[in-house]
């Protein structure tokens, strides 16, 4: 007897989950060409199983990093819906950017290949998170908490300059060196 197309649905669902966050953590560890293998024994199923979710691996790649823009675009309203300041919304959005940039260990080498929807993700990007950081700048700015003259596309730039991580320079170094550059977007005395 075969489960109730609800019942399937959502198992589907839950592996795909399942195999976005494993491909996450694997592309975190030994970056975007980690043999499939590996996400499959994270994720605990069987190579099949992620090319039947994802027949390629840019599909994969795709679908990780969609996954994770769209989740660091939604944090933005959520940030701003909740009783903190401003300030400190865009700092925690920032927080997780960063994060985001960090790990993505190997994309930039992916998106440079000739593969056209690995090719998008770098307009996703633009499309989904220069907003989400627009709405917290302009939060800051009405606030009197950031200076109304930082853009999110300049702000977002410099800061994922300064997560390109090499030898001696790390992640550490680069929170550091983004706190630095968000104490001055704050409004001059």
């Amino acid at each position: 007897m075969t489960a109730p197309v609800g019942v399937r649905e959502a198992g589907a669902r839950r592996t795909r989950e399942s195999l976005l966050k494993a491909a996450a953590a694997v592309f975190v560890e030994q970056g975007v060409h980690a043999p499939v293998r590996d996400v499959a024994a994270r994720a605990g199923v069987g190579v099949g199983t992620v090319y039947r979710h994802f027949p390629s691996r840019a599909e994969l790649v795709v679908a990780v990093y969609r996954h994770q823009i769209e989740e660091c675009a939604a944090l933005a309203p959520q940030l701003l819906a909740q009783p903190i300041e401003p300030g400190a919304a865009l700092e925690r959005w920032v927080d997780a950017f960063v994060e985001f940039l960090v790990t993505k260990h190997g994309l930039g080498a992916a998106l440079q290949s000739e593969d056209q929807s690995l090719q998008s993700l770098h307009t996703l990007m633009l499309d989904e998170l220069v907003p989400a950081c627009g709405s917290l700048l302009d939060a800051g700015a009405a606030a009197g908490q950031i200076d109304p003259r930082v853009t999110p596309y300049t702000l977002m730039r410099a800061i994922g300059n300064l997560c390109i991580l090499g030898p001696g320079y790390e992640r550490a170094d680069a929170r550091v060196m983004v706190s630095r550059l968000l104490q001055g977007c704050r409004p001059s005395a």
